[in-house]
């Protein structure tokens, strides 16, 4: 636990800022990745990080999509985690920062009503930090953009003389969004020669949805249906159309394992999407409602879609757990990978259940584990675990925000970084003095709090004094760290040394031979090991200016 000098530090930090026109700055920070498979939500979708590239933007922690600045990577033979949450599990180097906060470990706080007073002052910590029943702060998409029409500009090709003419533009209502939650559950798109269709498979018992399909088509596109019945009690309604099917590939992807969710859907109102879900839990979803405790859930090949799926419901305020099946082989029948969203808790299922129309009756109680509030979804850690690993990790360098989000974290695209920015001046004995001094620190309590103290340890003292400083004199004034959290305070000490030797060597004065060891060693171990990261620290402070 912190002492209560370390939390005044952070709550309320002292000299934060930059100064203008520094006369000396100090950069020191840590190298922190993941592995090269780790999922990030890029672009409206979910890629590997090691498929990201410059120019991409990703979801930070403020629900919004930054851009990428650059992209890392680096090899390392080290021990990494492993932490896991209902989302899924991602592998992180030990002072990876998580968006969160830690829970005391006593049954008082075992109880969601008393973890929610962590929520208010959320912090980054370090992986290695962190437990099991610590919390995630997941964050939701949270642009809205409505959109009322949407043009259809596919030209029909000279040959096609079947194809009937559609609108020139088509309303985006709750039908038209019922109509693309259908297909991405259970249409198809043909677009061989003399097979240019639309179609969608239901169940030959479906005749509700069979209907609202054609009704919604015939509306929107005034394009009659033809139904035929297929093998295996399915029923099989398609429309003719070339122009249909361009636009159906445009919203929604083509082939099962590609469905996916066009960009500006994801941002449409809460009310419209909600209709999306509909017609998507029609098609491939179930809602169990005889069992002492209710659950639903939905299936998908697509993993795009499945993580897309994931925040529409968290927009509505309801949390899925993400679970991953492999491909396999039942029966002799042949099964591709597939993901699997399960809703299984109270709140939850109340609010789909409104969406979808459902009646439910919950006869018992389910706890409440996880919960939205204020645009994030909190989880708590279900394991976290090391193991050894050798290979490449990857980082990426995001721009406003500094943070990303993988399928299941948010992360800080740094470590503990540390700028430090000091003017000097002279006293009476006409010795040059720290006359002031400022910090900016992206880092957890530990980095936050030792940063402001090592500018009230240096400001009024003399450059030698300010060089005598020790990471041991800030733990002290501070009243202790845990002993995981000394390296910030060796941190601290080396971003003052670094501003330091930054003035003296702009101004040509002799540097200390201690001095240029200190540097020597810190440019070497605190995150310039590869001269990419390098230019990212640069270009970090390019960044700050320009904010």
């Amino acid at each position: 636990m912190y002492s209560p000098k370390t939390l005044k530090y952070f709550n309320n930090p002292k000299n934060y800022g930059k100064i203008k026109n520094p006369d000396g700055v100090g950069k020191v920070g840590n190298i922190v990745c993941v592995l090269p498979t780790t999922r990030i939500l890029v672009n409206g979708e979910v890629k590997d990080i090691q498929e990201v590239k410059k120019g991409d933007l990703v979801l930070s922690h403020d629900g919004q999509y930054q851009i990428v600045n650059n992209v890392f990577r680096r090899k390392v033979a080290e021990k990494i985690l492993v932490i896991k949450n209902k989302m899924g599990v991602n592998y992180v180097t030990s002072d990876h920062l998580i968006f969160g906060a830690k829970i005391p470990k006593t049954w008082y706080f075992s109880f969601t009503k008393r973890k929610k007073r962590f929520t208010q002052n959320l912090a980054w910590d370090h992986a290695s930090d962190l437990e099991k029943r610590d919390l995630i702060a997941y964050p939701i998409f949270n642009k809205i953009k409505d959109i009322k029409r949407m043009p259809i500009n596919f030209p029909k090709s000279r040959w096609d003389f079947k194809s009937k003419t559609l609108p020139k533009s088509v309303k985006i209502n709750s039908n038209f969004l019922r109509l693309i939650g259908y297909y991405l559950a259970e249409g198809y798109a043909q677009d061989e020669v003399s097979k240019t269709r639309v179609g969608f498979v239901f169940n030959s018992k479906e005749i509700e949805y069979i209907e609202d399909v054609r009704l919604i088509v015939k509306k929107l596109f005034n394009l009659e249906a033809k139904i035929s019945a297929n093998k295996h009690n399915s029923t099989n309604i398609y429309f003719n159309s070339v122009v249909l099917v361009k636009l159906f590939k445009q919203l929604a992807g083509k082939g099962a394992a590609h469905k996916c969710v066009a960009d500006f859907i994801m941002a449409l109102p809460l009310n419209k999407q909600a209709e999306l879900i509909v017609g998507l839990w029609r098609g491939d979803g179930y809602f169990n409602t005889t069992r002492a405790w209710p659950r639903a859930g939905y299936t998908t090949v697509s993993l795009r879609l499945a993580q897309q799926l994931k925040m529409l419901l968290l927009r509505q305020g309801i949390i899925a757990s993400v679970y991953e099946e492999k491909a396999k082989e039942i029966n002799g029948v042949k099964h591709q990978q597939s993901y699997r969203l399960h809703v299984g808790e109270r709140g939850s299922l109340l609010k789909l259940a409104q969406i979808l129309k459902t009646p439910l009756k919950i006869t018992k109680e389910i706890r409440i584990r996880t919960w939205t509030e204020n645009g994030y979804v909190f989880l708590p850690i279900t394991d976290i675990k090391k193991i050894n690993y050798r290979g490449e990790v990857y980082n990426l360098e995001v721009a406003k925000t500094r943070s990303f989000t993988s399928d299941a974290f948010c992360l800080h695209n740094c470590g503990d970084v540390m700028w430090l920015y000091i003017k000097v001046g002279k006293n009476k004995k006409k010795e040059e003095i720290i006359k002031d001094i400022k910090y900016e620190t992206f880092g957890c309590v530990a980095a936050i709090a030792t940063s402001g103290q090592v500018t009230e340890l240096a400001k009024g003292k003399t450059i030698s004094q300010a060089l005598a400083i020790s990471k041991d004199a800030i733990v002290k004034e501070l009243g202790g760290l845990p002993p995981v959290k000394l390296h910030c305070s060796v941190l601290a000490v080396d971003a003052l040394a670094e501003a330091i030797y930054d003035y003296l060597n702009k101004n040509k004065r002799p540097i200390p031979e201690s001095l240029t060891k200190q540097h020597q060693i810190i440019q070497k171990h605190r995150g310039i090991i590869e001269e990419k990261y390098h230019d990212w620290v640069e270009k970090e402070e390019e960044m700050l200016k320009n904010d």
